[in-house]
């Protein structure tokens, strides 16, 4: 599966704000979809179920350093299972650090504002042209630095994001073109 640099999708919900963004980058791949049922709040959920075990590592270990200088970071839940049948993808929508900002019918828009930083994931799903049955999902993040903090805290995060993105992205494609799940408990969102 090849995973390929790209740039922000002009139908993308964050082109509306493109000057403002401090940092911006995209990565896109192809899934195989004959059936035409995946569909942008089925990306958004398996962003949540998809990425691989590394990258669920270090993302505790980023909200255990991030937490001793007051950032935010997700509740700790219970039953995290429970929160992932329930999560529709829909705009307002929380699920651990992530927020739905906003929603179309070829796109989700994650991300959260902290004191330090803002940050938006567009996972916008497309027919790739020329193609029947291949649409092209491209994760792209936009960050918008509120202050010298956001800056420190990104000089790591950076080179770490863009091994980080390709990965969880070809986990979600994996994810999505296994066969529709035939029981209710594990049935795609609408």
């Amino acid at each position: 599966m090849k995973i390929s640099k790209a740039t922000l999708p002009a139908g993308s919900l964050l082109q509306q704000h493109l000057p403002t963004y401090d940092y911006i980058d995209s990565f896109q791949g192809l899934i195989t979809d004959h059936e035409n049922r995946i569909q942008p709040s089925h990306v958004g959920k398996a962003f949540f179920t998809s990425s691989p075990k590394w990258v669920g590592a270090l993302f505790v270990l980023r909200n255990k350093l991030v937490s001793l200088v007051g950032l935010k970071t997700p509740e700790r839940s219970t039953n995290r299972q429970e929160l992932l049948n329930r999560f529709t993808c829909q705009k307002g929508e929380r699920l651990g650090l992530f927020t739905v900002f906003d929603t179309s019918e070829r796109e989700v828009i994650l991300g959260e504002d902290d004191k330090h930083l803002d940050f938006r994931i567009s996972l916008f799903l497309d027919q790739t042209p020329g193609t029947e049955g291949v649409k092209t999902l491209t994760i792209s993040t936009t960050v918008k630095f509120n202050n010298s903090l956001g800056r420190l805290y990104f000089l790591p995060v950076r080179p770490l994001h863009k091994q980080i993105v390709p990965a969880m992205l070809k986990e979600i494609i994996w994810e999505l073109e296994k066969p529709a799940p035939t029981n209710a408990e594990t049935t795609y969102p609408n």
